[in-house]
């Protein structure tokens, strides 16, 4: 995916979509400053105060088999939201996704439009199905995969759900 402009109907704003540049640790850790607790537990599955270098080096990994969508709000130099999917090494057409979304910009359809694009460039790149590891207690995200996935495949295993579709 090229970069893109969209605008944002909820903000009045623009937004603006772009690749992550692999090893962008600065676009990372600046996501990753504007999460609050709640949202940290909920995207990473647990209590993170602080990414790891590993974690960080990961995260910003961009290659054949790790995409990563960063969006943007015009008047705003950090990060908004972040969407990646990482290729499964075993079997080409399966991915992994993952999202976050600044706490300033929750509910406003960043997230669900960047893990749109997302899953379009995923399609494009040969996957045709993708699976989600989401906190059983975060209900937006949840929700934002029902949307995005039509009906995807739940399961639920204690505090962690498995949203598996096809794209």
């Amino acid at each position: 995916m090229h970069a893109r402009a969209l605008h944002n109907r909820k903000l009045g704003k623009l937004v603006f979509v772009r690749l992550l540049d692999d090893g962008d640790t600065v676009a990372v850790a600046a996501l990753f400053e504007r999460l609050g607790p709640e949202s940290r537990q909920q995207r990473f599955l647990g209590a993170k105060p602080r990414l790891t270098s590993r974690e960080l080096d990961s995260l910003t990994r961009v290659d054949a088999d790790h995409h990563v969508l960063v969006a943007y709000v015009d008047g705003d130099e950090r990060p908004a939201a972040m969407a990646r999917i990482v290729r499964n090494t075993t079997n080409r057409t399966d991915g992994e996704i993952a999202f976050e979304v600044a706490d300033p910009y929750q509910g406003f359809g960043i997230g669900t439009e960047l893990v749109r694009l997302l899953l379009a460039d995923a399609r494009a790149a040969g996957i045709v199905r993708v699976d989600a590891f989401v906190q059983t207690s975060n209900r937006a995200a949840l929700g934002l995969l029902r949307r995005v996935l039509g009906a995807p495949m739940i399961r639920v295993e204690g505090a962690e759900t498995v949203v598996a579709a096809g794209v």
